[in-house]
């Protein structure tokens, strides 16, 4: 059974950073395609936050991200991370890991068969 698990999440200020993780059991990191970060902020509907393509040399972001947070993929490791910088207030949400069959970076969550439980981020201003 695929399982992802997220970890890194906590309580910061603004301005700060945070490294999220996402650890898969039961397949292989690298036998997944695409990977992505999704959250969820209350109140709100889950939105696209960053994605990966299979030889993690391609990557998508949505707009207010870019720059900021940056997804990687160790496949040795099975793990992905999503490195977030300069945080603000608005980034706070649960974040979500999941992973799809299809190579290519993805911004659609029906691209993205397997999810994980998710890890709340919050961002005091």
């Amino acid at each position: 059974q695929v399982q992802l698990v997220e970890a890194g999440g906590g309580v910061v200020q603004a301005g700060d950073s945070l490294r999220l993780s996402c650890a898969a059991s039961g397949r292989a990191v690298g036998g997944f395609g695409v990977m992505g970060w999704f959250h969820q902020a209350p109140g709100k509907e889950r939105e696209f936050v960053a994605a990966i393509s299979q030889s993690g040399r391609i990557t998508l972001y949505k707009d207010p991200v870019k720059g900021r947070f940056t997804i990687s993929r160790d496949n040795a490791k099975d793990t992905v991370y999503l490195q977030m910088n300069s945080l603000k207030s608005e980034d706070t949400a649960v974040y979500d890991c999941a992973a799809g069959s299809y190579p290519d970076p993805d911004s659609r969550e029906s691209v993205y068969k397997w999810w994980g439980q998710g890890t709340q981020v919050t961002v005091s201003s």
